[in-house]
């Protein structure tokens, strides 16, 4: 039998190993979506659409690195990252949201994520971004980077807090963010997949509990707290 060449040995050698990777998501589409994606450099091993589905499945298949979504209906990914963070410190965490609010990046950071990305992410940077983490590198998309150095830096123990913030629930949050970055509604409702009439209903609750009386004074109050 011939002798395979050394050139593809040290190639073969050379090839990175395909990293375990798990998803959470409370949005089936957006996880089906990312499984195609990175199908050529991962391999995924299971996904979960909840916190405690999350948390038994990731225990059960221990991968290098879970892709966590920030806000689920039943706690998000802070629940996930306290849940899983001491009996399983082997595995690592990244973001990978659709918020890039200041709040949430410190939040994930603060429980124990080893980095942070939007869903405006590219697969490739996506795949470079696993590898990183499973690596032991801190992985942020770019603007995201400042607020993590500015938290720790000028106030390392201290909650990031607001009280009028705190009345808004999580997916409140995130409409009303996109709302003032200029979304129309139908672009909101495709953006988070929901109905139209839901993104309705949340901004109506959130100009409510704000006291505001209209979509500008909400882009200005969430500019204000740069959350846009």
């Amino acid at each position: 039998m011939a002798e395979q060449p050394t050139e593809h040995l040290d190639q073969a050698q050379a090839r990175p190993e395909r990293l375990r990777v798990f998803l959470v998501d409370d949005h089936a589409m957006f996880r089906a979506g990312v499984r195609a994606e990175l199908g050529a450099h991962v391999e995924v091993v299971g996904e979960a659409s909840t916190v405690a589905e999350a948390v038994t499945r990731i225990a059960a298949t221990s991968p290098d690195v879970v892709l966590l979504d920030v806000h689920m209906p039943d706690g998000g990914g802070r629940a996930v990252l306290e849940a899983m963070r001491r009996g399983h410190p082997q595995v690592k965490f990244l973001a990978l949201s659709v918020s890039d609010a200041a709040e949430d990046v410190i939040g994930l950071i603060r429980a124990g994520a080893r980095g942070y990305v939007t869903k405006t992410i590219s697969p490739d940077e996506l795949a470079a971004a696993i590898r990183r983490v499973a690596d032991g590198d801190a992985v942020f998309s770019p603007r995201l980077a400042g607020f993590v150095l500015d938290a720790f830096a000028a106030r390392p123990d201290a909650p990031v807090a607001d009280p009028e913030l705190d009345q808004l629930t999580n997916r409140e949050r995130e409409v009303l963010r996109l709302l003032a970055r200029g979304y129309a509604y139908k672009e909101i409702a495709k953006e988070l997949f929901i109905s139209i009439k839901t993104v309705e209903t949340h901004v109506s609750n959130v100009l409510r509990k704000l006291q505001m009386s209209n979509r500008y004074e909400l882009s200005r109050w969430a500019a204000d707290r740069r959350l846009v």
